[in-house]
């Protein structure tokens, strides 16, 4: 009986179509946690601060049920954030961190209020991508509790884990610690206003992953990859990870797609090439871009001069504000 009435109240819950996204709200992963106690329903859902109204109309759909006595909607969100995006990759070392970095800039540059939480413990290097030296983490008292205040570099606000940890020491944290810690910059940053909060999550498919997917409101993931199998291989482990929380896919990176040659213009595939558009046809999302290798992406995160401010007219930067510009047509923000 409580498995017919979960389907129930499942194909309800589908009626109800977030309009921004166009897609109704189980498939969009913003209902979590669903479980029938005796004649009660109890859910969470996870919102952006633009979506409250999502909750009443719950209410409504399941008020239909003769059965249910009452229906218990624990809302889950960071105030004042719009949309959290997951920057996530299958394996380390195909640019997650650089091109989530980029992505932010170029989203900023754009108008758009962004901020970025590095959530890679294993490693965090957003703060150095950003220009940030040592920075204490400043905390302040507030009407829902003392928060952590995000710093800002570039116009974009920032928390990072790294910013924790004394410098050229591992974060060696335990999984209960580390559950904490991320827990923590989850619910206790003061953000302020943002259209867009991109989460650095850390590649692969482990305790910390699960945590920040689990416990904060991501809408969606973009998945960066490079062309070769081996990282292909890798992100589908990812794709399976999110598919298990029902959190959809909401694009593909290709980065180190090809070198330009300084000479002629040619482009040549140094990692082979068609693994993104292989991920794209298989998930029916979009190749957001192909970034290209230029040494100047390098050097930028090394400086604290993302490339995609540092050299706006490069075509590396101008794949970053087609990403940019895609992301904004999805979620039709306007600040």
């Amino acid at each position: 009986m409580t498995t017919a009435h979960q389907q129930e109240i499942v194909q309800l819950l589908k009626q109800i179509i977030e309009p921004t996204l166009n897609n109704d709200i189980v498939s969009l992963g913003m209902v979590r946690n669903l479980r029938i106690v005796d004649d009660y329903i109890y859910l969470r859902l996870y919102i952006g601060s633009h979506q409250h109204q999502l909750q009443p109309e719950i209410q409504s759909k399941l008020s239909f049920l003769s059965w249910c006595k009452k229906t218990y909607i624990q809302i889950c969100t960071i105030p004042g954030v719009r949309t959290t995006l997951g920057i996530s990759s299958g394996k380390g070392g195909v640019g997650k961190s650089t091109t989530a970095v980029n992505i932010a800039a170029a989203l900023q540059l754009q108008g758009a209020k962004v901020g970025l939480l590095d959530a890679d413990v294993y490693g965090p290097n957003i703060p150095q991508m950003l220009g940030l030296g040592k920075a204490d983490i400043q905390v302040i008292n507030t009407p829902t509790g003392d928060k952590f205040l995000p710093l800002k570099a570039q116009g974009i606000k920032i928390m990072s884990v790294g910013l924790l940890a004394e410098a050229n020491r591992p974060l060696a944290w335990r999984g209960p610690v580390l559950h904490k810690i991320i827990t923590q910059f989850l619910q206790d940053v003061e953000w302020g206003e943002l259209d867009y909060l991109l989460i650095d999550l850390p590649p692969g498919t482990g305790d910390a992953q699960i945590t920040i997917i689990q416990e904060s409101p991501i809408c969606g993931v973009i998945l960066v990859t490079t062309p070769q199998q081996v990282a292909v291989a890798d992100v589908r482990r990812n794709i399976y990870m999110f598919r298990q929380v029902g959190v959809p896919v909401l694009g593909i990176i290709e980065n180190m797609s090809y070198l330009i040659c300084g000479d002629c213009g040619s482009r040549t595939p140094i990692f082979g090439s068609g693994g993104g558009e292989q991920l794209a046809a298989e998930l029916l999302a979009p190749l957001l871009g192909q970034i290209p290798i230029d040494p100047r992406i390098c050097s930028g995160g090394d400086t604290g001069n993302p490339i995609a401010i540092s050299e706006q007219a490069s075509p590396a930067s101008e794949v970053f504000r087609k990403i940019a510009i895609a992301i904004g047509l999805s979620f039709a923000h306007r600040t």
